[in-house]
């Protein structure tokens, strides 16, 4: 999936030269926390947060005129310019990295150097539960098996000859055993008892779900 899939094109923006409270006030309309700020050619020349509002604006127990006046700076005094960015065509897996790894709350997404999206660490969560079906109804599965080939292939045809239908499958590594790794898959159904039955009995270790009373 790239992300132009999941990015948000209709991206609120502000110049440099705007001020401080028409910032607070579109991220306050808009419900958003991250705002881009653009030339007249709409290159990205800066970015600000909530938090960089919130560490800049003067406090409430201030003076009333000098509160005021506070928010009349213009947003080049508080935006950041060193901002890392994407490209629509970038690998969601790829973009999320960054995010992680750098923690930021988003990356705006330039194309020809021009802001054209924007994706957010809540995007990106959301993109998750849509892929891994978390949001419909369904039962997980979790099943640790050799790291070797083919064995997917095994898990998933035992669920097949249930007539099952798969929503979504995730591999990662066991972090206690190189040697195994472990597949999360969700069905879809709410009863998945008996294909934990077939699992067990064709050899697998099933981690999640366990029938009640009885252990691994």
């Amino acid at each position: 999936m790239i992300v132009e899939e999941i990015m948000r094109i209709d991206v609120f923006a502000l110049s440099k030269d705007d001020t401080i409270e028409k910032a607070i006030k579109l991220m306050s309309e808009k419900k958003i926390r991250h705002l881009p700020i653009i030339d007249e050619n709409r290159y990205l020349v800066g970015l600000v947060t909530d938090r960089d509002i919130r560490d800049a604006t003067p406090s409430i127990l201030f003076e009333t005129e000098k509160f005021k006046e506070g928010l009349q700076n213009p947003i080049k005094k508080i935006m950041k310019t060193d901002i890392i960015t994407g490209h629509p065509l970038d690998l969601v897996e790829e973009v999320s990295a960054i995010i992680y790894e750098h923690r930021i709350g988003c990356l705006p997404i330039l194309k020809d150097n021009k802001l054209v999206g924007i994706v957010t660490a809540t995007d990106l969560l959301r993109t998750l539960v849509e892929l891994t079906g978390a949001h419909q109804p369904g039962s997980q599965i979790e099943v640790k098996v050799p790291n070797r080939s083919g064995m997917l292939s095994e898990v998933t045809k035992v669920i097949s000859n249930r007539k099952a239908n798969i929503q979504s499958v995730l591999v990662y590594p066991d972090k206690s055993d190189e040697k195994y790794k472990i597949l999360v898959i969700r069905v879809q159904t709410m009863n998945p008892f008996s294909i934990i039955d077939d699992l067990k009995t064709a050899g697998h270790q099933v981690l999640w779900p366990n029938h009640p009373g009885k252990s691994l």
